[in-house]
């Protein structure tokens, strides 16, 4: 086994916290509360996959998730963790 400066060790993720994890969904959900798709799909990474609940279709690019998010704002969703 070489070790060397130059190449770090590969470190694993941290895993995400509870309160992390609220406060996202706290920070997606307020996106929501705007019925504005451009401050929805914001919200989601550059190489994020939206696989979502009222379409068949997988939403690859900024431009597909906004475009999902303009007709599913209509309908006022909020979520809530239970």
């Amino acid at each position: 086994h070489h070790h060397s400066s130059v190449m770090p060790e590969p470190t694993m993720p941290q895993a995400i916290t509870e309160e992390e994890v609220r406060n996202l969904f706290q920070l997606w959900n307020s996106a929501l509360a705007t019925e504005d798709a451009d401050v929805v799909a914001s919200r989601y990474s550059k190489n994020a996959v939206l696989l979502p609940t009222v379409s068949d279709v997988p939403r690859t690019s900024y431009d597909l998730i906004q475009d999902y998010f303009v007709g599913f704002l209509k309908k006022k969703p909020q979520g809530e963790i239970l």
